[in-house]
């Protein structure tokens, strides 16, 4: 018996693909090849917090390639003879890439596992420690990137004057592609949960799906506020402002110079929406442009409060650290860069390249 296909539900407005977003500096001066090879995409993850050194979990570096991080984590929970949610990681890692990973494992007990067998499944464990709590999602303090960019073509005399600017300034704080899965299927298949016609799925899935949605209406508000120029990285009146390395954020009432300079500096950003249940946060102008945002998407954001979310506030601009970019050879380069936990490398790297890369299964 075959399944049907799920329905796609016609929203009010058409939503924006990450490839149509505006962009805040002009567009890319260089075209380039992408991931022709998993090492050509490495991520290294920064923990928030070091390892305690004694307790019921152990904690687990690894480095994967070309795997995702649920199958590592069921290879580690198997090797161990845990239960899968015995299994903690702090994010989600790209399958084509090079990735180096948190996980700890619950182990009360029992004796620590022969974890170099790991290596007969391309899982090299770098370090291993013991740890008092389970790595929960989010306990990262940022990821660190090296990104090859072949067959290099377009003014670089250009390009090196735009990594002054995004080292400077930083770029707009877009969800990623890879938020929304191929061919924008996790929106489609919110559209169809929102519609009750959604097939059966599973709690995780659901989530996914719900995430994709808040994601693609901040994209949306966040694509408004650079199509006005600095209203992406400068505060306005009924604005809240996030404090750098942090969740708070407090609404702005008047803007002097000392709040000025802490945004020249990065201390603070402007932020927008997480849409859910709850009444708007901002204020003035500010706010009668994110309800714009949720008057063109009403069924997506009324779905968001019926599955219980709530009201939360993201950056508006992203902050980059260690930015650097090495020639190698006359064809290639190497981009280098450390983003704060839940930013995009792909934010950063389409303002300053456009790229091809190979169909990845």
């Amino acid at each position: 018996m075959s399944i049907a296909p799920t329905p796609v539900i016609e929203v009010t407005k058409p939503w924006r693909s990450f490839s149509q977003l505006p962009y805040a500096f002009g567009g890319p001066q260089l075209s380039a090849q992408l991931r022709t090879q998993p090492a050509d995409f490495m991520v290294d993850e920064i923990l928030a917090f070091g390892p305690d050194g004694d307790g019921e979990h152990a904690l687990l570096r690894i480095r994967k390639t070309s795997a995702n991080t649920e199958w590592v984590a069921r290879r580690i929970a198997s090797l161990a003879g845990v239960s899968i949610k015995a299994i903690g990681y702090a994010g989600l890692k790209d399958r084509h890439a090079v990735t180096t990973q948190w996980f700890s494992v619950y182990l009360s007990s029992a004796p620590e596992p022969r974890w170099r067998l790991l290596a007969e499944d391309g899982i090299d464990v770098l370090e291993q420690h013991r740890h008092r709590r389970k790595l929960k999602r989010g306990s990262l303090a940022g990821n660190q990137f090296r990104i090859r960019l072949r067959e290099i073509q377009g003014d670089l005399d250009a390009a090196a004057v735009k990594l002054e600017t995004l080292a400077a300034i930083g770029v707009p704080n877009y969800f990623g592609p890879q938020r929304f899965g191929r061919d924008a299927a996790n929106l489609v298949r919110a559209q169809a949960l929102f519609a009750g016609v959604a097939p059966r799925a599973s709690r995780q899935q659901r989530g996914l799906w719900l995430s994709a949605v808040r994601s693609q209406l901040f994209n949306e508000l966040l694509a408004r506020r650079v199509e006005r120029e600095d209203w992406w990285k400068t505060a306005l009146i009924g604005d809240r402002l996030q404090l750098r390395g942090s969740h708070s954020h407090f609404l702005v009432d008047g803007i002097d110079e000392r709040i000025a300079e802490r945004l020249r500096s990065g201390d603070l950003s402007p932020t927008g929406p997480l849409f859910g249940d709850g009444e708007p946060l901002t204020e003035s102008e500010v706010r009668a442009l994110e309800e714009g945002v949720a008057a063109d998407y009403p069924d997506w954001v009324a779905g968001l409060k019926a599955a219980g979310l709530k009201q939360e506030r993201r950056a508006l601009r992203l902050d980059i650290e260690d930015l650097e970019f090495e020639r190698i050879g006359s064809t290639d380069a190497v981009l280098g860069f450390t983003l704060p936990a839940g930013s995009y490398a792909t934010s950063v790297l389409r303002e300053l390249s456009s790229w091809t890369e190979p169909s990845l299964g």
